[in-house]
């Protein structure tokens, strides 16, 4: 006789991280969804010493794009229409054509399973919509409903801008790249959008290095917002936007942008604002959850709270505080990734947890470091893809 399956999980003496603090009681699971108390059948998960946050979301993502080679060379652009310029002959490179050779549905099921192993569950991919990403066992959740165009001067690829932006509700987000740049033509664009009659509270801008002082006050006067990505703008425009004023109003997310440009996934962006010390952690950790669920109107994602669908993460709880939580982790340091209440990569002592639950698994490596990852998310393609992810070797 089979084993029945486990209805929940009990958190066992996890702490509750979010931005706004610690809790020393984690939530329980239930299903697919958080509770207050789990029911009959919850598998019992020793977490003591550990910290549990919400599922990071990456509110900037070009999916498809993220096995692509950046330029060599490091040359650095005024702004990222002569950036785009100049990947025209990157386009011959013989890595580039065998990286866009791949079948673009693994391109974008290989993108979010990027963000998936560093703990990023719910991704805004900015790019026309693909019938691939309306799988069911899509790796990541996605923002869907919004409305989006490309930029300002790059009229021919994606919606037009005033149709696009006309044709979103007015509760669902718009997104555009915008600013991004340090020149008059980036400096220039937020007056452009204004006159457009685009720059509206469900406005969200990407990048905006090119906003001023005035800009990004009128940014936050219209309730809008921007979403920074702050290794992508380094590397191709040498410079980023100051955080700090957004931040403070809560009108700004964090995206990766996708490794053509950016770093390799939101963590070490994360680690990165840390490092440079550009916002404290309370922030910085709230730009990939609360702030950015509020932003980009994903209800149920970025929290913790009893009957929001139960998307997290799980690290060793080295200081018990908000602080500290995320304090120089990287993908590989994740105790686990939970997505729906069913783990999707765990370290391999949290293997019964899969079993209870009815996940089955594959013994894989992670930058290094043993892991056992839902055998779904074990595809070949996706692994010949993705540095650092193999099948573990056998010892004979």
């Amino acid at each position: 006789m089979s084993t029945p399956r486990a209805t929940g999980a009990v958190l066992r003496g996890a702490i509750a991280v979010t931005a706004g603090g610690v809790s020393r009681l984690a939530p329980a699971v239930a299903g697919t969804r958080f509770a207050a108390r789990a029911p009959r059948g919850a598998v019992d998960v020793d977490l003591r010493d550990h910290a549990t946050l919400p599922g990071l979301i990456n509110a900037h993502d070009h999916l498809q794009q993220n096995c692509v080679p950046p330029l060599p060379g490091g040359a650095v652009f005024p702004n990222s229409y002569a950036w785009i310029d100049a990947f025209q002959a990157h386009f011959e490179h013989a890595d580039v054509k065998a990286a866009l050779a791949v079948p673009k549905e693994v391109r974008l099921r290989h993108g979010a399973l990027k963000n998936l192993l560093a703990g990023t569950t719910c991704v805004a991919h900015h790019d026309p919509w693909h019938a691939a990403l309306d799988a069911p066992d899509f790796p990541v959740a996605l923002l869907r409903g919004a409305g989006w165009s490309y930029a300002l001067g790059h009229g021919s690829y994606g919606p037009p801008v005033r149709e696009s932006f006309d044709a979103t509700p007015a509760d669902r987000p718009w997104v555009i790249h915008l600013a991004e740049g340090s020149d008059a033509v980036a400096r220039a664009e937020l007056d452009a959008l204004d006159q457009l009659g685009c720059l509206a509270a469900n406005s969200v801008l990407v990048h905006g290095v090119g906003l001023g002082e005035e800009h990004m006050a009128r940014v936050i006067e219209r309730g809008a917002a921007v979403v920074w990505c702050p290794a992508s703008n380094r590397n191709l425009l040498g410079t980023t936007l100051d955080p700090r004023r957004l931040a403070a109003a809560g009108r700004l997310a964090l995206g990766s942008d996708s490794r053509l440009s950016g770093a390799r996934d939101l963590l070490d962006e994360l680690c990165g604002v840390r490092e440079r010390d550009e916002l404290p952690a309370p922030s910085a950790l709230s730009l990939v959850t609360e702030a950015a669920a509020r932003i980009l109107r994903l209800d149920g994602h970025g929290t913790l709270d009893a009957g929001k669908g139960a998307d997290f993460i799980v690290v060793a709880d080295r200081a018990k505080s908000a602080s500290a939580a995320l304090e120089g982790v990287r993908r590989a340091d994740l105790r686990a990734v939970v997505r729906g209440g069913k783990p999707c990569i765990a370290d391999p002592d949290l293997g019964y947890w899969f079993a209870a639950v009815g996940v089955p698994t594959v013994a894989v490596t992670l930058d290094g470091r043993p892991k056992l990852v839902d055998a779904r998310l074990a595809e070949p393609a996706l692994m010949a893809l993705e540095p650092g992810f193999e099948l573990a070797r056998r010892v004979h």
